[in-house]
């Protein structure tokens, strides 16, 4: 089977977008890690699909499956480039998308010069009891869930040493994304996050809201935040309260679109 794809990337977290607005794919899981595998497929941290609106006042469906193939609930960065591209296929001029995902709706908004900003809900910090894990700051869920742990120099830290460890505990039986996050003043954060089925990603949209969500609960951060990734710059708002969804802003950019031919894999 030969397909259309689009490669997009958010402050290097990089993406294969797929169109399946007007039919079905039919991918499998070894499809979703082919498309991601960097040396025989295109090379990918996610694989986002566009698909039809699944009820009324819903414009899109957001499906997000790892370079692992295995699905999961939430990807920020993703959410911007979901928007960019719907936009440029021409698939809706609106300003602000209402976008279903595994995990509830988001809303990502484009401004007039261009940028996209995303609604990315209320956080939930309730995902997981870590007293016993001292190195951990916070656990928060941004539909997905990530534990925070701070650290004085995130270009010295093991992540790739302690981001599995974190994951293994034992503690978070759904996976778990890492982030290690150095505070650099209260309106300024460096981060680096291990995610579940990816590993080190240049940025993590979701884990930058859970990371500056976490600061500002520990009281060490404003309520902006700037979040400096190994990709790019993030933009991360919360007013603090229970109630309050996080907003966050970055780049969107298309690398480059083209076709490809899939292996006939067996379910």
């Amino acid at each position: 089977m030969r397909i259309q794809f689009t490669k997009m990337q958010g402050a290097g977290n990089d993406f294969v977008v797929l169109d399946e607005t007007r039919s079905s794919l039919g991918l499998t899981a070894a499809h979703y890690r082919f498309l991601g595998d960097r040396h025989f497929g295109v090379g990918a941290d996610q694989i986002l699909t566009v698909r039809p609106s699944p009820a009324a006042g819903i414009d899109f469906e957001y499906i997000i499956h790892n370079a692992d193939g295995a699905e999961v609930e939430q990807c920020g960065n993703g959410a911007r480039c979901f928007a960019r591209f719907v936009r440029e296929h021409n698939l809706s001029n609106k300003d602000i998308l209402r976008v279903q995902t595994k995990k509830g709706v988001i809303e990502p908004r484009f401004a007039p010069d261009g940028r996209i900003t995303v609604n990315m809900g209320i956080p939930r910090f309730d995902i997981a009891d870590t007293s016993n894990l001292p190195d951990i700051a916070a656990t928060v869920s941004m539909g997905n869930p990530h534990a925070v742990i701070l650290v004085e120099d995130v270009n010295t830290t093991e992540v790739a040493a302690l981001g599995p460890q974190t994951q293994q505990s034992g503690y978070f039986p759904q996976g778990v994304n890492v982030g290690f996050m150095q505070v650099n003043g209260r309106h300024k954060i460096q981060l680096r996050v291990f995610e579940r089925g990816v590993g080190e990603t240049l940025s993590c949209g979701t884990g930058a809201c859970a990371a500056v969500v976490s600061g500002i609960r520990l009281g060490l951060l404003a309520n902006a935040v700037e979040v400096e990734t190994r990709g790019g710059l993030l933009g991360i708002v919360w007013a603090g309260e229970k109630n309050d969804p996080v907003w966050m802003s970055g780049p969107a950019v298309t690398v480059f679109s083209g076709e490809i031919q899939l292996p006939n894999f067996i379910a």
